[in-house]
């Protein structure tokens, strides 16, 4: 039987067992592990980047990369009060269709963008993962954006990129390809869109200050040229898994003010030994190396990563054991979006408790046992925010009718009849939300707010002073919104 805790909520440590691990031995917390990198470049946003193929309905593993995205840019927030947002890479650059040409044997793909145009890339995007990105950022208080390989690869910033790891094309050749030293650069044919899957008569004819021009061939159309410069988005490029990665990671890595953090599964972890000594090769410095955060590997019985490749083998109706439907296509999820979401952010909540659970694998009927776990009463979504002891404790007795926050962009979500839940020491008391005010600084909000209001026992001069312990200029400067509160439920005394 799982015990509660006096909240309600299981009892993570009997819910759990993990072994200790060598990570997991350093951190106190999931979160800590990029505190490093904060406290070094003290970037002014966080940013979570994940990407996905778009190839059909996502499995478990990919939504439980996604989600971890989300709760921990939400925790990030919180940790070090730094704006955080999630970038989502939407790879329409997967394999559509591969065939081979039966006079010279090779190989040939076409990708999923070439294959189905950007509109309906476009509306794989909204079917598969419009609605789940939308519950999570409303369960989460995070922002979300989406960016196509598509788009991503003809961005100036890309491409320029790409030409200077060129210029040191044998620095890295192996370590982008390990086993033979060439490394996969395709540019589908500019009149159908098909390209060498492995790129053998792709060559790199020239390259100076100009570009770079690659000679390639067509099944169907014979030889043709292609020139690649920064200021033209045509023709398509099409870059190998670790290569397309490596370029990624040193063209946001320009951005000194934003940490973008890479959000990858667990299979993850060796893949990216080859990116990064690639990144050393190229002498990328110490603060543009990307931060990684390689989430729980999802496996299957076998001990194998769970993939779809399980579904297209064995078909639904002959699944391995402990493996559900829902679990390879979680649009067979036995409920709607909202009711997926929070069984999600409710697991990945679970395993962030501690390291050991969080920097770790599981296998599919592990988490299919957490799930029958999770909390059955409905869940009341709501803007959570932590809060000092002696303000919870004014709020919970209904005399602290308006919260101060800066505004940064979990509160641009917040808006009149919005729910917070503010948390303090294991409690939490849940509010409504009776109006919405910005102001550009404290100084003008006192001069609209009343004074006791925000805190009945202290002076306006005393909150200014308290207030900006809490919040440097910086955040200050983002403006700051005053939010009308009522008790959802009766007030309670106030603690002694």
């Amino acid at each position: 039987m799982i015990s509660l805790s006096r909240n309600g909520k299981a009892d993570t440590a009997q819910l759990l067992l993990s072994p200790n691990s060598v990570l997991a031995n350093a951190l106190l917390r999931s979160i800590d592990i990029l505190r490093p990198r904060v406290l070094a470049a003290r970037p002014a946003r966080i940013e979570f980047v994940v990407g996905t193929q778009i190839n059909g309905a996502p499995h478990l593993g990919t939504n439980l990369v996604q989600t971890a995205a989300f709760l921990l840019a939400k925790i990030a927030r919180r940790e070090f009060s730094i704006d955080t947002v999630v970038r989502f890479g939407a790879l329409d650059n997967a394999p559509y269709d591969v065939v081979l040409d039966p006079e010279t044997h090779h190989a040939y793909q076409q990708t999923y963008y070439h294959a189905l145009g950007k509109d309906k890339i476009g509306e794989l995007i909204e079917g598969y993962y419009r609605g789940f990105f939308d519950s999570l950022s409303e369960a989460t208080d995070t922002d979300y954006a989406v960016e196509t390989y598509t788009d991503q690869q003809a961005s100036p910033g890309f491409r320029a990129e790409f030409l200077r790891t060129l210029e040191r094309l044998e620095d890295i050749r192996w370590w982008m390809a390990p086993s033979h030293g060439v490394v996969h650069v395709r540019i589908p044919c500019p009149e159908c869109g098909w390209a060498e899957k492995r790129a053998d008569r792709t060559k790199l004819a020239h390259l100076d200050e100009d570009g770079a021009t690659f000679t390639a061939a067509c099944f169907d159309h014979g030889r043709y040229e292609a020139h690649i410069d920064p200021e033209d988005d045509a023709p398509y490029l099409d870059l190998a898994t670790l290569y397309r990665n490596l370029v990624k990671e040193r063209a946001l890595g320009r951005d000194e003010r934003t940490l973008h953090v890479m959000m990858k599964g667990g299979d993850w972890t060796f893949g990216c030994q080859l990116v990064d000594g690639a990144h050393g090769a190229l002498d990328t410095p110490p603060a543009r190396m990307p931060s990684r955060i390689f989430t729980p590997q999802v496996l299957a019985p076998t001990g194998a990563k769970l993939s779809k490749s399980l579904l297209r083998e064995h078909g639904r109706d002959a699944l391995p054991a402990d493996v559900e439907p829902w679990m390879l296509d979680t649009t067979a999820w036995p409920g709607d979006v909202d009711n997926y979401v929070d069984a999600l952010v409710w697991l990945v909540g679970e395993l962030l408790t501690d390291p050991k659970h969080f920097f770790r694998s599981f296998t599919v009927k592990e988490l299919g046992r957490l799930m029958t776990t999770r909390p059955t009463e409905p869940l009341v979504r709501a803007h959570e925010m932590g809060i000092y002891k002696r303000y919870f404790d004014l709020i919970a007795a209904g005399r602290k009718t308006t919260e101060i926050r800066v505004n940064d962009s979990s509160r641009k979500k917040i808006k009149e009849g919005s729910l917070i839940r503010f948390r303090c020491q294991g409690d939490d008391v849940l509010t409504r939300v009776t109006r919405i005010a910005r102001y550009s600084d404290f100084d003008e909000m006192f001069d609209h707010e009343e004074v006791a209001s925000v805190n009945p026992l202290a002076t306006r001069e005393d909150q200014l002073a308290n207030i900006r312990q809490i919040y440097p200029p910086e955040r200050e400067a983002l403006g700051v919104v005053a939010i009308g509160i009522e008790l959802v439920d009766p007030p309670r005394p106030i603690s002694q």
